[in-house]
């Protein structure tokens, strides 16, 4: 019985380090999201020809609604951070 509990515990153990791994690879995803969320923005600003302006325009609300889309998730699994961002709302 006793070689049993030490299993449990082991299992136990390795699912709590996994979980630690999944929030550090979130809150990654969030970054890199961010990033290329102000990327797009800035290849936005400086596009000139109809084209870049209709390609920029899909690139910022495609990174725009991944990075939402990453915190909402980060919200429903209670992950948090110190790594703050100033987020600019448009309206």
């Amino acid at each position: 019985m006793k070689e049993l509990r030490k299993g449990a515990f082991l299992f136990q153990r390795g699912t709590k380090k996994t979980e630690e791994q999944d929030k550090q690879e979130l809150l990654a995803e969030i970054r890199l999201a961010h990033s290329q969320w102000k990327t797009a923005q800035h290849h936005f600003e400086h596009a000139l020809e109809k084209d870049e302006i209709d390609y920029a325009i899909y690139a910022v609300e495609a990174a725009e609604k991944r990075y939402e889309m990453l915190l909402r998730q980060a919200k429903r699994q209670n992950v948090t951070s110190a790594y703050h961002i100033t987020v600019e709302v448009r309206g």
